[in-house]
């Protein structure tokens, strides 16, 4: 069970999860090890996952990000075992979700331009036997930054 205490610090770790235990400690009006401890606690307890850097994908030369619906014709094991493979080694997919309604799949994609788009679509997504229509929209800005999770 999470405490006040326990929300503040996670939520302060997602604003910036290189916080030491000495930072938290004053965030959190505790001693440095007692948040050091809260922290530990809250990792092995499985509430942090993992840490990661937010890089920007438009100095990285990504200037598309499209988000692409793919429907099956088929959900035979072995294909969507397929195409969950293609799915899970494309650097491009950085993330993907299965879904209710229309697209069985929908998929969140970084790419350098609208060539290297079309390319993924065509020749890697559209050819595998599994998928039936692949629809892809542009993001052309986007209004909120991917934000922590309410705690």
């Amino acid at each position: 069970m999470l405490d006040a205490t326990d929300c503040k610090l996670l939520d302060a770790l997602q604003k910036k999860a290189h916080l030491t235990s000495q930072e938290l400690g004053r965030i959190l009006n505790l001693s440095a090890s007692q948040a050091g401890r809260r922290r530990q606690r809250l990792e092995a307890e499985g509430y942090i996952e993992g840490y990661s850097a937010r890089l920007c994908p438009e100095r990285l030369g990504l200037k598309v990000q499209a988000f692409v619906q793919v429907q099956m014709a088929s959900h035979v094991p072995d294909q969507v075992r397929s195409f969950a493979q293609v799915v899970q080694t494309r650097p491009e997919v950085i993330s993907a979700w299965t879904l209710t309604g229309e697209a069985d799949y929908l998929l969140r994609v970084f790419c350098e331009d609208l060539t290297a788009l079309n390319r993924l679509i065509h020749d890697v997504l559209l050819p595998l036997p599994a998928v039936a229509r692949v629809q892809s929209q542009i993001v052309m800005d986007q209004l909120k930054a991917d934000a922590p999770l309410p705690t």
